[in-house]
């Protein structure tokens, strides 16, 4: 009777040691995930660029329509993370490559579309070929502006816009970092055309000391840049999406609430 039982411990135990080979596979195809709450203590960067009325820095203090609506809705997501002013290219470089950045108030374009993860609209916006009063040019189409030199921001949406055109730079397109320099350049001839939303544009010219009304002058109208819905924030693709959830529902809760058009109605 010895035997027997050997022989069968012994089949039981090559069975339960192939069973336990074959089960590691599928026990390391799924790596074991953090915490939902250890998730959402990661620390977040926030980053955005000087463009005032949205995002500015008064009395050393980030401020702005689009800084105050970002800023409610972390908080009423319960996140937690300063927000640091950078030039544009500088920001929008760390929203594509780095973990856990935030980055507003950017133009959601196609161009864009699959390299972010798209919080939700914060401000309205509209957009325009400016050119200076007393040198005004006449624009029948975005087509015509190609015969002309044009001032953009370094990969912002306007830059990516012009580009996706036709335009090129050094040769129809100026770079800047700078938004305040553009219109500088515009008044002094060294563009013929600047591409800006037009609150900023209203802000800058109000800012030199001029009147926009008498500087300024809607070459073109452009409805189809950045969309019905104005400016956004979004998440870099290396960041969770239970934070990226999280805040997109903050947002929707501070619509609903009325504490976003508050805050419209205080900048608007």
């Amino acid at each position: 009777m010895i035997a027997p039982l050997l022989h069968s411990t012994l089949r039981l135990s090559l069975l339960l040691a192939v069973m336990a080979v074959f089960a590691l596979p599928a026990a390391q195809a799924e790596p074991a995930q953090p915490p939902a709450q250890a998730v959402l203590q990661m620390p977040l960067q926030v980053v955005t660029e000087e463009l005032p009325p949205y995002n500015m820095t008064l009395d050393g203090r980030l401020t702005g329509m689009s800084t105050e609506v970002v800023q409610a809705a972390l908080q009423e997501a319960g996140l937690s993370a300063p927000i640091q002013s950078m030039p544009w290219a500088r920001a929008y470089d760390l929203a594509l490559h780095d973990e856990n950045v935030l980055i507003y108030s950017m133009a959601r374009i196609p161009e864009r579309e699959t390299l972010f993860q798209w919080v939700g609209a914060i401000a309205p916006t509209t957009w325009y070929m400016y050119s200076f009063t007393q040198r005004p040019v006449p624009l029948g189409s975005l087509d015509d502006a190609k015969a002309y030199q044009n001032g953009v921001v370094k990969q912002d949406v306007g830059e990516l816009y012009l580009i996706a055109h036709g335009f090129s730079n050094g040769i129809n397109l100026q770079s800047s970092n700078r938004r305040e320099l553009n219109y500088e350049k515009l008044k002094s001839g060294h563009i013929d055309l600047w591409i800006a939303n037009e609150l900023n544009a209203i802000w800058l010219a109000r800012q030199a000391g001029d009147d926009p009304a008498k500087t300024l002058v809607r070459a073109l109208a452009l409805p189809d840049l950045g969309g019905a819905d104005g400016l956004y924030m979004a998440f870099s693709l290396k960041t969770p999406e239970p934070i990226v959830a999280r805040l997109r529902e903050a947002l929707q809760r501070i619509h609903d609430n009325g504490t976003y058009a508050a805050i419209a109605r205080k900048w608007m």
